[in-house]
């Protein structure tokens, strides 16, 4: 994709592999200072996505800024976002990229599901 920066200058956005967009995904949210971050390799068992991002956020409007800026950056580098589910409750904010799917989670939310349990 060309994006057309201002002086008519152009960038080539091009697609970040799984790993890249881990990276990516990882690096957006250590940004809006989001806690005891965790990523987890599912491809083994998931056929849905590759990998998990799993961290917490220290209040409802926290864990909605992570989120939103997880999913504003996205649509800034050109990637696709498929979705965001819970921005409304803001306990438990899901974040889809395609390969690799955000958990933004209140503490007690986050210790009453366990995905790492669950995933790891």
């Amino acid at each position: 994709m060309l994006l057309y920066a201002p002086y008519f200058l152009s960038i080539e956005i091009q697609d970040l592999n799984s790993e890249q967009l881990l990276d990516f995904a990882l690096d957006k949210v250590d940004d809006m200072k989001a806690r005891d971050i965790v990523k987890l390799d599912v491809k083994e068992v998931s056929s849905v996505t590759d990998y998990l991002v799993i961290c917490s956020g220290n209040s409802k409007r926290h864990v909605q800024s992570i989120a939103e800026h997880v999913a504003k950056e996205t649509r800034h580098a050109g990637e696709d976002l498929l979705g965001i589910e819970g921005q409304d409750v803001g306990e438990w904010v899901l974040v889809d990229l395609g390969d690799v799917v955000v958990h933004v989670m209140q503490d007690q939310t986050r210790d009453l599901y366990d995905l790492e349990k669950l995933w790891g």
